[in-house]
């Protein structure tokens, strides 16, 4: 399974046979600029990352607590959401997302 992921400064970074549960996992464990400050409990909002079009209805909907922690984040758009709550699944093989600028380290 491999995800691609681009960074805050838009370089591409392909993560390969992955063996992380969710995708913030997934992209900390590469060593991206990933904050996931409350480690996946959905609260604090810096895991947030943008979904590519192609994939938005490959995805479980946003349950109504990550919808809720998404109105606080900065730059929310359509295809935010919060990648301690996407589950890495053989479904998802190829998933393309974007980190957003307020996820990372500063």
């Amino acid at each position: 399974m491999k995800v691609l992921v681009y960074d805050q400064d838009g370089k591409l970074v392909e993560l390969n046979e992955l063996s992380s549960q969710t995708l913030m996992e997934a992209i900390r464990d590469a060593g991206l600029n990933l904050t996931g400050q409350c480690g996946g409990c959905m609260s604090c909002g810096t895991c947030h990352v943008y979904i590519d079009h192609r994939w938005w209805t490959e995805l479980e909907p946003a349950s109504e607590t990550e919808d809720a922690m998404l109105d606080v984040v900065e730059d929310r758009r359509e295809n935010s959401r919060l990648s301690c709550q996407i589950k890495l699944t053989e479904e998802l093989d190829g998933l393309t997302v974007t980190l957003a600028l307020n996820s990372g380290f500063v």
